[in-house]
């Protein structure tokens, strides 16, 4: 068997079952043995599934008078000056016409630095923060194990911000997977049973340092910003204004002392 390491791409085309068999299975054992890159997988094939919905009204649009490729080539046709080729030529302009009117929207540039951040952090709070069966890997009581895993992983020594002063207590964490590279994930819960999740991993050169910004997906929302190479986000359910002490109070903790 191969023992190339799995990729983001081999993810993608794991979902969209376009690897070869052989690779096709080895991405499935490794996510048979992995079980947080595994939710992630289920994520891109959730949004895959999703994107096919929300363009499948537009598919069935009509396309406008201008792209129809039957008056294309009837209002040629009547100039006696077309050439095959450009005949040709037309068929590829309104095919290529064709899919970007049907794909108009759906390609994004993907996010970068604090947003690309935030984003991570906001999904992978909706993946973790509504298990009530094991949303962490290590437990609060494993802290100093947590503390050691973690640290390991990002390659730089990581805090565990004490958010009790809050009214948050610590559930734990565990190594997550973003396309940036590997993510520390700490969980906190309070008594009524509101949870919000810090997200941590090692920034790009030119996001070493940013200043703390508020971000949302969805109803997820919180804060982000980078310090010595390590950025920060802070996200939950919460208002806006509950969150923003919260934020600052792990900004406080995670500087150097």
């Amino acid at each position: 068997m191969s023992h190339r390491p799995i990729t983001e791409d081999d993810l993608h085309g794991y979902v969209d079952r376009v690897l070869e068999p052989e690779r096709q299975a080895e991405v499935a054992a490794y996510l048979n043995d992995h079980p947080d890159v595994a939710r992630r997988a289920a994520a891109f094939a959730s949004q895959r599934e999703l994107l096919r919905a929300a363009l499948a009204p537009v598919a069935e649009e009509p396309l406008p008078a201008e792209l129809n490729l039957s008056r294309i080539i009837e209002r040629r046709a009547r100039r006696p000056s077309l050439v095959p080729w450009a005949a040709a030529a037309l068929l590829l302009l309104s095919i290529g016409g064709v899919g970007g009117w049907s794909m108009r929207g759906a390609l994004q540039p993907s996010p970068s630095g604090l947003a690309a951040l935030g984003q991570e952090a906001a999904s992978t709070y909706s993946v973790y923060a509504p298990d009530r069966v094991r949303p962490v890997e290590v437990r609060a009581s494993d802290s100093a194990e947590l503390v050691h895993w973690v640290s390991d992983r990002l390659r730089r020594p990581v805090k565990v911000p004490d958010l009790a002063a809050s009214g948050y207590r610590l559930m734990g964490g565990r190594v997550v997977a973003s396309p940036h590279g590997p993510a520390a994930m700490f969980m906190y819960d309070d008594d009524r049973g509101s949870r919000i999740v810090v997200l941590i991993r090692s920034m790009s050169r030119a996001d070493q340092n940013a200043p703390m910004t508020h971000q949302s997906q969805g109803d997820v929302g919180g804060y982000t910003w980078a310090d010595d190479g390590l950025g920060y986000s802070l996200v939950g359910r919460a208002a806006p204004e509950s969150l923003k002490p919260i934020a600052d109070a792990v900004r406080r903790q995670s500087r150097p002392i």
